[in-house]
């Protein structure tokens, strides 16, 4: 069925409004018709079943039907602090985070980040094209929260950013020794229920990235024997946390 996302502002009652690009993504794409049902999200965790009551200048008007508690988010909140990295990567990175349950994504410019930000216009038109990504991700895999993509952040920036937040940091990184280190960090992400992932450009973290992580609490740790490209690395350990946190799902 047919996914939409609202604000809860367009929520009202029993009704709800859709426009502007779902509006015509409703009526002009999907070709729906009055009485056809989709489902709609207010991006704070509730799903409303609905049905088209009518089209009228621009605005497309909804019947609620049944409104559901999403049941599909983890009980964790993980933030990617994805490194800044070259050509179209982010994108990739940005679809898979959002369909792996990650509710907040950051894009770092670190030290060894290759990607330069120098035009203000180009750059807020780049993290509209992201959050359009994210967006159309969530409506894919039928997320019940919009996850945020916010403006790039220095990596100093990042770090105390996740620190104010309250999150235990996780920081893989390529001299990080053993496993056991690494499920033990997870099994203190998973107490503390608010994660932080820092994933390196392409070059990795300069070392004193990770001395200023590791003072703020940063846990470094290993991904394995092999060097994961920053695409990869990332989603690795989303989806490692996402099989733990579903596991703790099941077990509630």
């Amino acid at each position: 069925m047919p996914r939409f996302f609202v604000s809860p502002e367009s929520v009202s009652g029993d009704s709800i409004s859709v426009s502007e690009g779902d509006y015509n993504h409703i009526r002009n794409v999907l070709r729906m018709r009055v009485g056809d049902s989709l489902t709609v999200c207010d991006g704070q965790g509730w799903d409303y079943a609905c049905a088209i009551e009518d089209f009228d200048n621009g605005v497309c008007h909804l019947h609620i039907n049944e409104r559901i508690p999403s049941a599909v988010e983890l009980p964790v909140e993980i933030t990617l602090y994805q490194g800044f990295p070259k050509k179209d990567k982010m994108e990739l990175i940005l679809q898979k985070s959002v369909e792996l349950g990650a509710v907040r994504i950051v894009p770092v410019l670190c030290e060894r980040t290759i990607v330069k930000l120098e035009d203000p216009k180009k750059e807020q038109r780049k993290t509209e094209r992201f959050r359009a990504i994210a967006e159309s991700a969530a409506k894919q895999c039928g997320r019940g929260i919009l996850p945020e993509v916010t403006e790039p952040m220095r990596f100093a920036e990042a770090v105390g950013d996740a620190k104010a937040r309250g999150c235990c940091i996780l920081l893989p990184y390529e001299n990080a020794i053993g496993m056991k280190a690494t499920k033990e960090a997870f099994d203190e992400a998973m107490k503390v229920r608010r994660i932080a992932v820092f994933i390196g450009p392409e070059g990795g973290f300069a070392r004193d990235e990770v001395e200023l992580a590791e003072k703020a609490g940063a846990r470094t740790i290993s991904l394995g024997r092999r060097i994961l490209r920053t695409e990869t690395a990332g989603l690795a350990v989303l989806s490692a946390l996402m099989l733990r946190a579903e596991e703790i799902m099941e077990n509630l």
